[in-house]
């Protein structure tokens, strides 16, 4: 990745995760829940909602995460649906813009391409490279925090689906949980690409594909592939039509 790839990519994920919290806030706000506001996260600033971390990740994987925002529930009329709802108000929120992104990167590219080699080359070389990381990071960003365990957006949905008891006892070991997610992010690939190592398991594609079980990058990768091929296929065809 050269410097101008790195630099649009970060800015990419900036926006993309700055987006995503601004959504969990917004939501919560308009659900009766002031938290966010009153301590400045409802806000489209970046550096309101910056985590280092996540966002390394977001330039080095195209998925990852941003600092929470705070939402209390007991603000809420209906507490475990306005809770789901504000969870999943964020990954929602980065899948459309995704989706809509993918459409705007087929016009320019289809534009571009009739225009020809021109004197701005590289500023379409540049805005369709952006246009396509923020498309991916999104997609991967909605992906990634749809996982159903905590701390992710998934885990919330979990709060409607179990009773409140086993709901509570998954969430006492929270902190154990993202950290072994973590660790299967990252330690992951190498368990999986010892397998594959395994004459039986490369040699048969089902143990292949199981052995992507180890490796959450692998697997995110793969779902994050697949949405995003099916967009571009539909897009594609709905513009062909017209």
């Amino acid at each position: 990745m050269n410097i101008t790839q790195l630099i649009l990519t970060t800015m990419a994920a900036l926006i993309a995760l700055t987006l995503h919290e601004f959504a969990h806030g917004y939501a919560a706000y308009k659900l009766g829940d002031n938290t966010a506001k009153s301590l400045g996260r409802l806000s489209l600033n970046p550096m309101k909602h910056l985590d280092p971390f996540g966002v390394i990740c977001m330039v080095l994987f195209h998925f990852g995460w941003a600092k929470p925002v705070p939402i209390n529930p007991r603000n809420f009329k209906n507490q475990r649906g306005g809770f789901a709802i504000t969870a999943l108000a964020g990954p929602a929120t980065n899948l459309v813009i995704g989706f809509f992104t993918s459409l705007i990167y087929l016009i320019c590219l289809n534009t571009f391409k009739r225009f020809g080699a021109t004197f701005i080359d590289n500023l379409q070389i540049n805005t369709l490279s952006f246009l396509y990381y923020f498309f991916i990071i999104n997609i991967g960003l909605g992906v990634f925090n749809l996982i159903p365990v905590p701390p992710f957006d998934g885990s919330r949905i979990l709060n409607i689906l179990l009773p409140k008891k086993w709901y509570f006892k998954v969430m006492k070991y929270e902190k154990q949980i993202y950290w072994g997610v973590i660790a299967w992010l990252f330690l992951g690939h190498y368990v999986y690409a010892a397998l594959v190592r395994i004459p039986i398991i490369a040699n048969v594609p089902f143990l292949s594909s199981i052995a992507k079980i180890f490796s959450l990058s692998e697997l995110l990768s793969d779902a994050i592939t697949a949405i995003t091929g099916g967009m571009l296929n539909f897009w594609s065809f709905i513009t062909s039509i017209g």
